[in-house]
């Protein structure tokens, strides 16, 4: 298995929670709600273009519209390899975490 920066993983993991094509301004807002944290368009945008070269995203631009000034927005969709990719994503965490406790209430010596 090949394996995906944690960004690529999240933004993959976004797209796929959607279950709707998508693009950029939304999956970037979805990943400032989901993690608390700000992310740049670059650190949306440089891991959408990483999937997609990887086979896991495919991307088509829609009409434009007048709304954008005429650009057309750029959607996002998983493809078979990418929620492949998921899966043994799922399975790796599943295995790592399998019989460790609850730690929000342990404690550093």
């Amino acid at each position: 298995m090949k394996y995906l920066s944690r960004p690529e993983e999240l933004v993959l993991l976004t797209i796929w929670k959607m279950k709707e094509e998508t693009y950029g301004v939304i999956i970037r807002k979805h990943l400032s709600e989901m993690t608390g944290k700000y992310w740049s368009i670059g650190s949306v945008y440089v891991p959408l273009d990483r999937l997609e070269a990887k086979g896991c995203l495919t991307s088509y631009l829609a009409n434009p519209t007048p709304e954008r000034g005429g650009k057309a927005k750029r959607y996002y969709r998983i493809t078979e390899a990418g929620l492949e990719r998921l899966r043994e994503i799922q399975k790796v965490y599943a295995a790592f975490w399998d019989d460790i406790p609850d730690l929000s209430s342990e404690r550093t010596t």
